[in-house]
């Protein structure tokens, strides 16, 4: 009789952790879709190198508008790089000049193929959410879990091919952290590893990364994207 009810409530407390993790997953998306409603918002994205990986800092200031633009500042390192997106219309600004994908060769064309599949925060956060195995509820807001491994592939393969097709990796692996206050989502991070084989010479690339987002000015962005850019989106 003893057994019975210890099993039984094993059973209840693994069924009530199950029914947490799925609600935390929902109100996850729920504040994710909330902030894609809205009228406008900024955010700022600071990505930087874990471990013993290379690689610059990387940087975005991001604004966008329901149904409009969105206008991106891209930092690597010393460098600054603005483009504004159009559903998969693009203009990246090269040399004091706007220009679409297909009048930009090297680097800048790589930048344009992959702003073509680029999320803003709001979308990006869903996504990894998605991506989640689950999520568990923390203090202060705080929901957290491990992404899985054909989600870490994913998104390798959106940075390296602007998502055209999915490097060979290895010992992919992810964590994300959300922080929502009164159902709106404040800010989230999201930690990345593994390594990629890339180029025609199969050269192997550790990545260990972890990228951090915060919003901000939601209902309160500013936008004023030039004409010489606007004539390129269309």
């Amino acid at each position: 009789m003893k057994t019975t009810v210890w099993l039984s409530m094993v059973t209840l407390v693994a069924a009530s952790l199950s029914a947490a993790d799925t609600d935390a997953m929902g109100v996850v998306k729920a504040a994710a879709k909330k902030l894609g409603d809205k009228a406008n918002y900024s955010w700022t994205s600071t990505s930087k190198p874990e471990g013993d990986t290379q690689g610059p800092n990387m940087g975005i200031e991001g604004k966008t508008e329901k149904g409009g633009c969105m206008q991106l500042a891209f930092t690597f390192g010393d460098t600054t790089t603005d483009a504004v997106v159009k559903g998969d219309k693009v203009a990246v600004k090269r040399d004091d000049e706007w220009k679409s994908p297909d009048e930009l060769e090297g680097n800048g064309a790589w930048m344009a193929r992959r702003l073509q599949t680029f999320k803003a925060a709001a979308q990006e956060a869903e996504d990894l959410a998605t991506k989640a195995k689950a999520l568990k509820v923390g203090e202060g807001g705080l929901y957290s879990g491990d992404l899985t491994e054909a989600g870490v592939k994913e998104i390798f393969g959106r940075w390296q091919r602007g998502g055209a097709q999915t490097p060979e990796t290895k010992g992919a692996k992810g964590s994300v952290k959300f922080w929502i206050k009164d159902g709106a989502l404040t800010k989230y991070e999201f930690n990345l590893q593994g390594t990629i084989t890339i180029g025609q010479d199969q050269q192997e690339m550790a990545i260990h990364r972890t990228t951090t987002v915060e919003i901000k000015d939601v209902d309160a962005t500013k936008m004023v994207v030039p004409d010489a850019a606007k004539k390129k989106l269309s």
